[in-house]
């Protein structure tokens, strides 16, 4: 990266990650040096100690400005749509030629490690980069997507970059505010993007090839096979909903155990009935990651709890069962302790399946590189699930370390990630001799 692009940043950005952009200019960087970057990346951050980057935020928007230079560097032209996805453009070998679309998301959860989404976005950016080095054109464009906003930690829902890709974008989630009371237009306005055109920035699917997601795989199946890689079948449907027990505060030294509508208790109640229901359902996982008691002081009864419920299960009629089953449990202790009860689901996507096509062409490229191959489902929700409703996707993870992900302590082995780089160039020289078996 030259020192002129950075100074193209904003001032403000700059000074802010002076650290950052000091080692960038000091150590000019390789394609394929993947990991170096989600190293550089995962020091651009919001919250300082940690790597977080959340929708609209400065941290997101440097991120941004760092990874659209390598890309231009990789011989691509950048641009970004109305939510602030970035998008990177090498052409195929005649005009108009339908995109493969590779990449996955910029944004992180809060205190995250640096791999989950970058390595996909990095990773795709070192293949083309190959292509330009070679000089090559294959008989389809691709564009690398870095998605603006994947994990949904600032209005608790997730893959809105995706969704406006892929046209399901709902515009009643403009109006979601975030902690601060940043309704998620003006967070898109600020972050240079425009909510009046998300519409029209939806893809034409009949331009589209398909969408391939290379991703770590945030679980310990290949680990525990002693595999470096491996091929996704399919993504669970996720249901991430917010419930909330309201009760009446009280004081705690005056008001007598019998006359209590402690929301806390209540809330407590319903997390534990949510460990045991998982427990006893095959394949299902169910978490509260989130609780929020007010009015939050030492000496006064909770009067209201806030609590986040996250299900995730590979059949969407298991998932959907057991999210009837939770609220009618939720109703039950609401009634039972004399509380009121509200319940919002705000996200939902269902199970997908890989496409057959595509994870073929995958799996031939991973057993060109290690003794087999395995194929896996995804517990975790991804870009790619959006983007199968209009295209094509299939997905290649990437083994971690102890299976540990949404934490500091997130890694990689480099090797990993030169097989991938392997794999996903193998996979494209592949592709562009088969290219037109795949439907759109």
């Amino acid at each position: 990266m030259t020192r002129n692009a950075l100074i193209r940043a904003s001032s403000d950005l700059f000074r802010r990650f002076h650290s950052v952009a000091k080692e960038i200019l000091a150590k000019p960087q390789p394609a394929e040096s993947v990991t170096h970057r989600c190293d550089l990346l995962g020091k651009i951050t919001e919250t300082p100690g940690e790597t977080t980057r959340t929708y609209g935020s400065d941290a997101m928007r440097y991120a941004n400005t760092l990874v659209g230079e390598w890309m231009r560097a990789a011989g691509m032209t950048t641009r970004a749509d109305a939510i602030g996805n970035l998008i990177g453009h090498y052409a195929g070998a005649k005009p108009n030629a339908r995109i493969l679309l590779l990449g996955s998301h910029l944004d992180t959860v809060r205190n995250a490690g640096k791999f989950d989404g970058p390595l996909g976005v990095l990773l795709a950016i070192a293949c083309v980069d190959e292509l330009n080095r070679q000089k090559i054109r294959l008989p389809f464009a691709i564009e690398v997507v870095g998605f603006a906003d994947e994990e949904g930690v600032r209005y608790q829902t997730a893959c809105l970059g995706s969704k406006v890709f892929a046209g399901c974008f709902e515009e009643s989630d403009l109006r979601r505010k975030d902690a601060n009371g940043v309704a998620l237009a003006d967070a898109i306005r600020r972050f240079g993007g425009n909510p009046a055109q998300l519409k029209s920035a939806r893809l034409n699917p009949k331009t589209i090839l398909g969408y391939v997601e290379a991703h770590i795989e945030q679980g310990p199946v290949l680990e525990e096979n002693h595999l470096a890689l491996g091929t996704v079948t399919a993504i669970a449907g996720q249901t991430r909903a917010r419930l909330t027990f309201i009760g009446c505060a009280g004081h705690a030294g005056t008001t007598p155990m019998s006359s209590r509508k402690d929301a806390l208790c209540a809330a407590a109640e319903f997390i534990l009935a949510v460990e045991k229901l998982a427990g006893r359902t095959r394949g299902l996982v169910a978490t509260v990651g989130e609780a929020a008691a007010r009015p939050g002081a030492s000496n006064v009864i909770p009067g209201e709890v806030r609590l986040s419920l996250d299900l995730r299960h590979a059949r969407d009629s298991v998932r959907k069962s057991a999210r009837r089953t939770l609220e009618k449990i939720a109703g039950r202790i609401a009634r039972r302790r004399r509380m009121q009860l509200e319940v919002e689901v705000v996200h939902e996507t269902p199970a997908v399946k890989c496409s057959a096509a595509l994870s073929k062409l995958l799996d031939a490229a991973v057993r060109r590189r290690q003794k087999k191959t395995v194929r896996l489902a995804s517990g975790a929700g991804h870009d790619a699930a959006v983007m199968a409703g209009i295209t094509p996707a299939a997905m290649l993870f990437i083994r971690c370390k102890n299976g540990l992900s949404h934490h500091p302590d997130e890694s990689v082995k480099p090797a990993d990630v030169q097989m991938a780089l392997a794999v996903m160039n193998d996979f494209l020289q592949s592709l562009a001799k088969k290219y037109r078996q795949i439907k759109p």
